[in-house]
C-alpha cells in the first residue's frame, strides 16, 4: 500500500478509474478519489453490484425473473490489481486507471467475470508447466460522425479535405490522411504504457490495424480494452468516430482481432511449439487439432454479436472454417513463416468486437483440450481455403446452440459462467430479432 500511495503522489493523481470489464468487454466500474483507492484496498470497502456481469450490450439486465440472485443483486468485493495501475491520458484532472478483480465476501473469485475466466484458464496451463504467449492484431474503422443509426456509416474526411472512396491497403499516403489523430493515439498509448507496435492502413476505407507486442494473455487483454477506449476518445476529439464493430459497412471488409499464440516452457523458456530441429512439435499439432475441433463449437466467445457473423463471408478477408496452412491467410488458422523460437499459430477467427479475455480464453481452452486429448489436426489446406466446406456457424442463434452443447469446454470454464454468458447472449439475440430493419421496409413494405 505504501508503494501504491507513493506512485499516486509522485504523479499528482487526483482520481482513479477502477475498471471492471463486463461480458461484452465494455469497461464498467467506479471513479474514486486517489486517496480512497489506497484505503479501499486496506479495508476491502470497494464494492460493486454483481449485476454488472448481467448487463447486455443494450444496457439492459439479462437475468430471468425466477433467479433469486437477480433480485438480491449481492455486492462483489473489488480488489484493484496494483500491477495494472497506469496514468489515464486525455483527462483534465490528473487521472489513473487500475483493473480490479471481483470476489465474493469469503475471498473466492467471481466466476462470471471474464477476467477471472481467462485467469482460470491460465492456471490450467501453469499446472502443466506451460506459459502461453499472445500477440493481438486489432483492426478498426474511422468514420464520419453518425448521429442517426438508421443511416449507413461513411468514411471521414482526411486532412486533404476528401474522404477515401477506394481501397488503400498498406497505403502510406492514405494513412497520413489521419496523421494528427494517429500521433495522438500513440502519445496516449505511450502514457498508458501500452505495448503497441506498428500501425498500418488495412483494406477498407479508413480502416487501420495496430499490432501489439507479444506478452502475457491477461495483461494483453487489459491493454486491448484500454487501447479501444483511447482510440474512441481520440477519434471524438478529432471530430470522427472509431468503431470496432466486426462488420460496420456492407461493402467493406470486416474488422478482426487476430491472435498470434505460442507456448513456452515455464521452466526453460523454450518454445514448445517447435522441436530441436525447428519442425512443428507434436504439442503444436495437438494444439492446432484442438482449435479445429472446439473453436467452431464455442464461437460466441470470439464472435459474440449478431454483427460478428456478417464478417465471416467468403472472399471478405475473414475465414469461414478452421482449415490450417502455412502462410495462408484464407485459412482460419495460419502458421506464419517463423524460426524455431517464434513458432506460433495465428487464430484469424475473432472479430474486433470480441471480448479479448474470452476470445483468448476460447483459443487457449480449445488448444488445451487438443493437447490433453492428443487430437491430430487435418491435413494442411492448400490454395484457397474458401473452397473448403464452411464449418463455422452462420448465425448467432446457431452458434449459441452449439455452444451450449459443448460439454468439455463447459466443464472447464464452469456451469456458472456458461449460464451467465448464454443468458446475456440470448437476451441480446431476442432484442435484435424484435427490430424491423430498413431492408425489410425497403423491399417488403409496398410489395408483399
Amino acid at each position: 500500500m505504501s508503494e501504491l500511495k507513493k506512485w499516486i503522489e509522485q504523479r499528482g493523481i487526483s482520481e482513479v478509474e477502477c475498471l471492471i470489464p463486463d461480458m461484452n468487454g465494455v469497461l464498467r466500474g467506479k471513479v474514486l478519489p486517489a486517496a480512497k483507492l489506497v484505503q479501499a484496498e486496506t479495508d476491502a470497502s470497494l464494492r460493486l453490484p454483481s449485476s454488472v456481469f448481467a448487463v447486455t450490450v443494450t444496457g439492459e439486465y439479462a437475468d430471468t425473473d425466477d433467479e433469486d440472485e437477480a433480485y438480491s443483486d449481492p455486492d462483489m468485493v473489488l480488489h484493484p490489481n496494483a500491477d495494472t495501475l497506469r496514468v489515464a491520458p486525455g483527462f483534465k484532472t490528473p487521472t489513473a486507471y487500475v483493473f480490479a478483480d471481483a470476489h465474493h465476501s469469503d475471498g473466492s473469485p467471481w466466476a462470471s467475470s471474464p477476467r477471472q475466466v481467462l485467469q482460470q484458464v491460465m492456471k490450467l496451463y501453469a499446472e502443466r508447466g506451460w506459459k502461453p504467449i499472445v500477440a493481438p492484431e486489432l483492426e478498426f474503422y474511422l468514420t464520419a460522425l453518425n448521429p442517426d443509426p438508421d443511416l449507413p456509416l461513411t468514411p471521414p474526411t482526411g486532412r486533404s479535405g476528401r474522404a477515401e472512396t477506394s481501397p488503400q491497403p498498406y497505403g502510406l499516403e492514405a494513412i497520413t490522411e489521419y496523421e494528427d489523430l494517429i500521433e495522438t493515439i500513440y502519445e496516449y498509448s505511450e502514457a498508458a504504457q501500452l505495448d503497441v507496435d506498428t500501425m498500418i492502413h488495412e483494406s477498407g476505407t479508413a480502416q487501420l490495424e495496430v499490432n501489439f507486442l507479444h506478452g502475457e494473455p491477461v495483461r494483453l487483454s487489459d491493454q486491448v480494452l484500454v487501447f479501444k477506449r483511447i482510440v474512441r476518445q481520440v477519434a471524438l476529439k478529432h471530430g470522427v468516430y472509431a468503431t470496432f464493430m466486426a462488420k460496420p459497412m456492407e461493402n467493406q471488409p470486416g474488422s478482426a482481432m487476430h491472435l498470434h499464440i505460442s507456448m513456452n516452457s515455464t521452466a526453460s523458456g523454450v518454445n514448445l511449439f517447435a522441436d530441436d530441429a525447428g519442425a512443428d512439435s507434436q504439442m503444436f499439432r495437438h494444439f492446432v487439432g484442438g482449435l479445429q475441433k472446439y473453436l467452431p463449437e464455442i464461437s460466441p466467445l470470439f464472435a459474440p454479436n449478431v454483427n460478428s457473423f456478417r464478417r465471416m463471408r467468403p472472399s471478405h478477408s475473414a475465414p469461414i472454417n478452421v482449415q490450417w496452412g502455412y502462410d495462408n491467410r484464407s485459412c482460419g488458422l495460419r502458421v506464419p513463416i517463423s524460426d524455431r523460437e517464434n513458432r506460433r499459430i495465428e487464430n484469424r477467427l475473432p472479430g474486433a468486437d470480441a471480448n479479448p479475455y474470452l476470445a483468448i480464453a476460447a483459443a487457449l481452452i480449445a488448444g488445451y483440450l487438443g493437447m490433453e486429448q492428443q487430437i491430430e489436426p487435418s491435413a494442411q489446406a492448400t490454395g484457397n481455403a474458401y473452397h473448403y466446406a464452411r464449418t463455422l456457424p452462420k448465425t448467432l442463434e446457431e452458434a449459441l446452440e452449439r455452444f451450449n452443447a459443448c460439454e468439455p469446454v463447459k466443464e472447464l470454464l464452469g456451469q456458472y459462467f456458461f449460464r451467465a454468458f448464454t443468458t446475456i447472449k440470448q437476451a441480446e439475440l431476442e432484442a435484435f430479432q424484435g427490430v424491423i430493419s430498413s431492408w425489410e421496409r425497403d423491399h417488403l413494405l409496398l410489395k408483399v
